[in-house]
């Protein structure tokens, strides 16, 4: 059995960052184990990614649940039947409630499509589009109560280019998404990377607002 720290990853859709960490697992490089996928939809594709990789699949469909705090109870039950170290939200389309993000507290790294604290929520491409930004990018930031709130560990800046639109724009972005999850996801699982009093630390040190940042453009 391995020693490798235990990651169990929630997903609602296609999981291309799913694969982006079985990709680094499969060459040592996540220096993590992917014990269990959880989806909230049934047809969410990422199911299919990680059964193909062996990995252990949950549907608890969000839909048979009358409250959040329902869904949300029945999903902590789900998770901590694998025991994890890390629990990873890879497009998983839900609002956690608080005793939720409080139960995974430190442990619990989301990724998100902008340089927050810019573009909270939806639509993100979009509105880095409308507001005449000159730049776009990614975060991977631990999650914590507040809506894509919690210290980020780490950003990608990706150009905005004139004839983007919001499309070409995700795509570049995305490139990014898979080269920084699964290096967040090493970094927590190394204990380089930790959550304390409110910030995120790397290699002992407290990160800026931005957390480290990768330039794209660079």
């Amino acid at each position: 059995m391995s020693s490798l720290p235990r990651v169990v990853v929630l997903l609602s859709g296609g999981g291309t960052n799913l694969q982006a960490l079985i990709d680094s697992a499969a060459t040592s490089e996540l220096g993590a184990q992917l014990v269990g996928v959880i989806s909230n939809r049934p047809a969410a594709f990422g199911l299919e990614r990680a059964a193909k990789a062996g990995i252990a699949t949950r549907l608890l469909d969000h839909t048979a649940f009358d409250s959040r705090e329902a869904f949300d109870t029945a999903l902590m039950a789900e998770i901590d039947q694998f025991q994890p170290d890390i629990v990873v939200l890879a497009g998983f389309m839900r609002i956690l409630t608080p005793a939720f993000t409080e139960h995974y507290l430190g442990k619990m790294l989301n990724i998100h499509p902008s340089l927050l604290p810019k573009f909270q929520g939806l639509h993100t491409h979009q509105r880095a589009i409308d507001a005449g930004d000159n730049c776009h990018g990614v975060t991977v930031h631990f999650v914590t109560a507040e809506l894509d709130g919690g210290p980020a560990a780490i950003q990608a800046i990706v150009p905005i280019e004139q004839q983007d639109d919001a499309a070409s724009l995700a795509q570049r972005v995305q490139v990014q998404e898979h080269i920084i999850y699964p290096m967040a996801v090493n970094w927590l699982a190394s204990g380089r990377l930790r959550y304390q009093a409110g910030k995120a630390w790397l290699d002992g040190s407290p990160l800026p607002v931005q957390g480290f940042q990768i330039d794209s453009r660079l």
